[in-house]
């Protein structure tokens, strides 16, 4: 059976990690099966090669008949070769086991924080996503080994079980019970380790979040000079999760060495209880080295139980992790009313801001969290009492919102792959496809000015509005400096592109969906004041009749647009056009002159 990492993983059963576990084994059923009767038969003929050496001993060596111990060594050499081979096909099969578990994890992971969309940050942190897909994941595939050796190990254990009743009723109670009893001594601690395993799991999710916190605004700590302050509360958080993987890893190794002691000082029990029924003349000689080896052979199903139990207790944490991961909800979509047919009113009551249809509007505030609240209410990503024309927003079906209303958030995230890909075209084509070749040479040409173009394939359409939209970006640049051009590789989240880069090449992406309504929070705070004008007019051709809300305090920008709002604690307090306000608030314009002097002193954007 082969594993297909693109197939439908199935609905999970979000009940519990128990639950879930059993899911995983459920949906792979056949292979759990293969693996749990192959791991048997390997454990059982693990305990097969002592019989077969005590009845060549009895029936062979000691009679001195070579005739019979021929018969039986022969015996011997079939089960180990046999054996060898099911070994291979056990270890194959348990580890499609687990790869079918991981990728099947991964996939119901990913696709649930897909439907989540833009409720996902608000749910839960980037930290405990990443816990999940980097620890939990893995240690949920660990665990479903137990399906294989682990149910192995319980037959194997039963049948050594029945070959010593054979021997001896009283070694046979001996193995029989033994092992029970180290179920008692280690079930404790199984528990104990639970609970430990999961606070430090829940540790190492914050710490991950921090880590990926550092590394986004390092260079804004290291500006304000709070990077040393971080620093220290990082240190300290690192060292109360080194502490809490101690008390892991105090469990554990006592686990570990309780299950290698105990086993032992059981076998060597049974041992010695066999040599006093020889020397006492219960039992032959070949059967004395049989239970030696009855003995030696119950290492393996005795090792794999108390492994299945720590595997096991570890895998239940990670699975409640993805479980609740999974409970998480989007926001419901009840809206059954359509969307204004024609381009309509966006109203904010919570703030007061209104947005008429067609026009380049700007909201303008000391405080970046409000003009963004309010483009997330007029975007719907956030419950408000928003309307379009006469229509709450609520009551408008989410995917028709998302189709004509597009939030273009200043951190959006960049994906890996190609620049191309990255923007919104998947196949440029050949290197030629993405050269310069195909970007204007004019300022403000666009993929629309030549006739021709609208007789091209829908591949090359596809090209030209990509074209166009990086024109409007004025990302010509990027492309340009670029070795392969639009098919270069770009690292996630674009790393390898400075932020002025990375800023145009998300306002590109926004401007190649085309929306009927663009909301675009802080587009060119991080351009120079050139790149930033050029962007500026050719935004405001590019979008000419179309609405287009941007949340920004340049006056670059401001200058261009048509209304601006200025916002005080989150309400429009003023509005009018750039120029008007200058004039008429104070507030309004010491805002705009403190933007207009730190783009001044600031570092050249690139």
């Amino acid at each position: 059976m082969r594993i297909d990492a693109y197939e439908d993983p199935g609905t999970p059963d979000r009940r519990g990690g128990w639950r879930y576990l059993g899911w995983l084994v459920a949906r792979q059923w056949p292979r759990c099966l293969a693996g749990a009767v192959m791991s048997s038969v390997w454990m059982v003929l693990l305990a097969a090669t002592p019989y077969l050496t005590a009845r060549a001993v009895d029936h062979g060596l000691e009679p001195g008949d070579l005739g019979a111990l021929a018969v039986w060594t022969g015996a011997m050499v079939a089960v180990g070769g046999v054996n060898a081979w099911l070994g291979m096909m056990r270890h194959r099969t348990m580890t499609k086991v687990r790869m079918d578990a991981n990728f099947r994890t991964v996939k119901v992971v990913v696709g649930h924080a897909t439907r989540l969309g833009a409720a996902l940050r608000g749910q839960v942190g980037t930290g405990e996503v990443v816990t999940i897909g980097v620890g939990d994941v893995q240690t949920i595939s660990t665990s479903l080994t137990a399906v294989g050796p682990g149910v192995g190990a319980v037959v194997a254990y039963a049948a050594v079980g029945g070959l010593m009743l054979s021997v001896s009723t009283r070694l046979a109670l001996v193995v029989l019970l033994g092992v029970p009893l180290l179920g008692v001594v280690l079930g404790p601690l199984m528990g104990r380790l639970q609970g430990r395993e999961t606070e430090y799991r829940e540790r190492q999710s914050v710490l991950t979040a921090r880590i990926g916190d550092l590394a986004g605004g390092l260079r804004v700590l290291n500006g304000l000079g709070g990077k040393g302050l971080v620093a220290d509360a990082f240190r300290r958080d690192s060292g109360r999760l080194r502490e809490q993987g101690y008390r892991v890893g105090a469990v554990t190794s006592w686990i570990q060495a309780l299950g290698v002691g105990l086993p032992m000082l059981f076998l060597a029990l049974v041992t010695w209880l066999g040599a006093r029924l020889a020397a006492q003349g219960h039992i032959s000689v070949g059967e004395l080295v049989s239970v030696y080896g009855y003995v030696v052979a119950l290492g393996w199903p005795v090792a794999f139980l108390i492994e299945m139990g720590h595997q096991l207790s570890r895998g239940v944490v990670a699975a409640r992790r993805v479980v609740a991961f999974l409970r998480l909800e989007p926001e419901p979509d009840e809206g059954t009313r359509d969307a204004p047919a024609e381009p309509s009113v966006l109203h904010d009551p919570a703030s007061g801001v209104r947005i008429a249809p067609g026009r380049l509007t700007a909201l303008v505030t000391s405080r970046p969290s409000d003009a963004g609240d309010v483009l997330d209410r007029l975007g719907r990503y956030t419950p408000s009492d928003a309307t379009w024309g006469d229509v709450p927003l609520t009551e408008i079906p989410l995917p028709q919102i998302r189709s004509r209303i597009l939030v273009a958030d200043a951190e959006a995230d960049l994906f890996a792959g190609t620049l191309g890909a990255v923007i919104g075209v998947p196949d440029t084509g050949p290197r030629g496809a993405g050269s310069v070749d195909l970007l204007p040479r004019r300022v403000g040409a666009t993929s629309h000015d030549t006739p021709a173009e609208a007789e091209q394939p829908a591949a090359a359409d596809e090209l030209a509005h990509l074209t166009h939209a990086i024109h409007t970006a004025a990302a010509e640049d990027i492309v340009r400096g670029l070795p392969d051009g639009l098919n270069t590789q770009v690292a996630a989240q674009a790393h390898d592109l400075s932020g002025g880069q990375r800023q145009r090449i998300r306002l590109a992406r926004a401007l190649l969906t085309d929306p009927e309504v663009l909301l675009a929070a802080e587009p060119t705070s991080a351009l120079d004041a050139h790149t930033e004008a050029t962007v500026a007019d050719r935004l405001r051709r590019a979008r000419k009749g179309r609405t287009t809300v941007l949340a920004a305090t340049s006056p670059l920008l401001l200058d261009r647009a048509d209304v601006v709002h200025h916002l005080v604690d989150g309400k429009v307090a003023a509005t009018g056009t750039h120029r008007e306000l200058l004039d008429a608030e104070p507030g309004y314009r010491a805002l705009v002159a403190r933007d207009s002097e730190g783009a001044e002193e600031g570092e050249p954007a690139r």
